[in-house]
């Protein structure tokens, strides 16, 4: 069998590709470059460009493979230009993923696991580790897009023969620890891709938004996973729908937090480099503190975190990191050759 993955050129969906082949799986990817690379998928894996919301390459690519499950990444996942550019999030996040559902069921597929978000938490009540029971209250349409999806898998499961499991990411960073794939997204807003790019001259500085959160420094704290443990997580998930496991939503992060002045100052340790940090209001739709209770993932998915250290996140983010700077620079060599030889 074959398992489609939306988003597969992207950063997280690229790590499940190689996990996925790693596996013994057979993979497709549909991706439309938009944030993706397509030199970051797997040679292996079968790939189709286009779009998620495509209902006639959907159907396409499902008549044409053996797909008894599909992995969806695809979207949209900035807080503050969800805030900016509210219904574009809607219609990639929401509107889209619903045109996956259902092609999905009508090409007899039963097995779906969704990239959700801890943004449907928005801030609580208490700084206890959050349950997937918590008040759900998104701050953001980023995190409002997110949960309306998974109104949509719930209610798509109760009416066909369709299980899924959603996984509400914490913060996801770190890279492939073989070196073959990372967040090589340019201009990307996560924490410790911007601080590691600062740390190697990539970036004039750091932004540091909000500084007077009821928090130990003053700054945000958030439950930071590797990249790796959550593809296992998506890996292991697959297995119990095939299963036969009910519908099921999880968190993905380590019930552990750290503060964005706590992460910077693991870069420079890592890194042995100073960067300037600048210091800017709090953005709206950013929550204090969100730190996840992953005991339904380990119970249920029988997920063990296997890099689950501060400190190996942002080494591998680093290495790769500096794995891109030697890479374009080489790039960059050979089109100057190209140019000059031409």
């Amino acid at each position: 069998m074959t398992v489609l993955v939306t988003g597969g050129a992207g950063y997280i969906g690229s790590h499940m590709v190689w996990s996925l082949l790693d596996a013994g799986e057979a993979v497709v990817v549909l991706d439309s470059l938009a944030t993706g690379f397509r030199w970051a998928i797997a040679p292996e894996a079968r790939f189709y460009f286009g779009h998620v919301g495509d209902r006639a390459l959907l159907a396409r690519i499902f008549a044409e493979n053996d797909i008894d499950s599909v992995i969806h990444f695809a979207g949209s996942a900035i807080v503050s230009a969800s805030v900016a550019d509210p219904l574009a999030y809607y219609e990639n996040n929401t509107a889209n993923t619903r045109t996956l559902i259902a092609a999905t069921i009508d090409a007899g597929v039963c097995n779906f696991v969704f990239s959700s978000t801890a943004a449907v938490y928005g801030t609580q009540d208490t700084p206890d580790p959050v349950k997937e029971t918590a008040t759900l209250r998104p701050e953001s349409p980023y995190g409002r897009s997110k949960l309306m999806s998974e109104m949509m898998l719930q209610d798509a499961a109760a009416a066909q023969d369709f299980r899924y499991v959603a996984l509400r990411y914490f913060n996801v960073a770190g890279a492939d620890p073989l070196g073959r794939a990372g967040q090589s997204t340019a201009g990307a807003t996560h924490l410790i891709k911007v601080a590691c790019e600062a740390a190697l001259g990539k970036r004039r500085n750091v932004d540091v938004f909000g500084t007077d959160y009821p928090t130990a420094d003053g700054t945000g704290i958030r439950d930071y996973i590797h990249v790796s443990d959550l593809v296992a997580a998506h890996r292991n998930a697959l297995g119990y729908l095939r299963s036969g496991g009910e519908p099921l939503v999880t968190n993905c992060g380590y019930g552990e937090g750290f503060s964005v002045l706590q992460v910077l100052d693991t870069v420079r340790q890592i890194s042995g480099r100073d960067f300037r940090i600048d210091y800017a209001p709090r953005r709206p739709g950013d929550a204090a503190q969100v730190v996840a209770d992953p005991s339904v993932a380990r119970m249920k998915l029988d997920w063990v975190p296997t890099h689950a250290s501060l400190e190996h996140i942002i080494q591998s983010a680093y290495d790769w990191e500096d794995h891109l700077s030697r890479k374009n620079s080489f790039d960059r060599g050979e089109d100057e050759w190209l140019v000059a030889s031409g």
